[in-house]
């Protein structure tokens, strides 16, 4: 399923958001669906786990029987044409490979993975005899956006300090998997903010895109992982192009970060302003 082949494109298309939960609306599918509906997109949720968290951290997380995992997923590709699937917490072995079975079997046109591990709060997402099973499914997605942590535990090596070594463990990665990743500079201890497409995987040889950005001063930076998957998953089925899509959705979250400080959601790390733009346009005095 790596290898991406046309797609069938909508203004509006339908997205899945397979993922856990957020009751403070910042991460999680709560973010997916702004996210998506931020970009054009319909946004649709499958509940892969019930997280007990807030802008603080996770207190706990409930996981729904398997078989009833299955039957969101069923449900949904039994009646709906999905143009984009985007998947994040999944937590264990099991709930993955549910969601790969149902991958295979229904096949849809566009995926993209964010390997949720380990939350902003610092909170581990996924449980270390699942690290395996998260590579095994790397394999079978369009798209993998690691942050610099999760791009450390795929390729099972320390965690990336400086921007050409994040970028030679994304080229192993995109390799080894046979998908393209989208590495993520966020944890970087530097002024600028960069992004990097990287497909080792394709016939024509490597590709290699920048997406360079300054870095916004705020804290507020909680679902920022989530959020990107989402809406590059939602452009990417509107425009058919990952340079494009990327593009769009770094401008976009770039200004996400710039205006998050202005919903004062909780005392942590508060979540980012997915509606910036139709806010600052629509609302008096902005």
């Amino acid at each position: 399923m790596a290898l991406l082949g046309p797609l069938a494109l909508r203004r509006v298309p339908r997205v899945l958001s397979i993922a856990g939960t957020d009751p403070t609306g910042g991460a999680g599918i709560q973010a997916d669906l702004k996210s998506i509906a931020a970009m054009g997109g319909y946004g649709m949720a499958v509940v892969t786990a019930l997280v007990a968290q807030n802008t603080r951290g996770v207190r706990s997380v409930h996981t729904p029987p398997t078989a009833f995992l299955r039957e969101q997923l069923d449900a949904v590709s039994d009646d709906v044409i999905i143009d984009a699937v985007k998947i994040g917490m999944l937590g264990d072995v099991a709930t993955i490979e549910v969601v790969h079975e149902w991958l295979l079997r229904i096949q849809p046109q566009l995926v993209v993975l964010d390997p949720v591990m380990i939350a902003t709060s610092g909170d581990r997402l996924l449980a270390d005899s699942a690290e395996a099973s998260m590579r095994g499914l790397v394999g079978t997605v369009n798209l993998v956006t690691p942050n610099l942590p999760e791009l450390a535990v795929l390729v099972g090596e320390p965690i990336a300090t400086h921007w050409p070594d994040a970028l030679d463990q994304a080229r192993r990665l995109s390799a080894g998997a046979g998908t393209a990743v989208l590495v993520k500079g966020g944890h970087l201890l530097t002024d600028s903010s960069p992004d990097a497409l990287v497909d080792a995987a394709g016939g024509a040889g490597e590709t290699l895109r920048e997406f360079l950005g300054p870095r916004v001063a705020t804290s507020n930076t909680h679902g920022t992982g989530c959020s990107l998957s989402a809406a590059v998953a939602t452009v990417m089925a509107r425009t058919g192009d990952w340079g494009t899509a990327i593009g769009e959705v770094k401008g976009w979250l770039q200004g996400a970060l710039t205006y998050a400080d202005e919903l004062q959601v909780g005392e942590g790390s508060g979540p980012i302003n997915h509606f910036h733009h139709l806010w600052t346009a629509a609302l008096p005095g902005k």
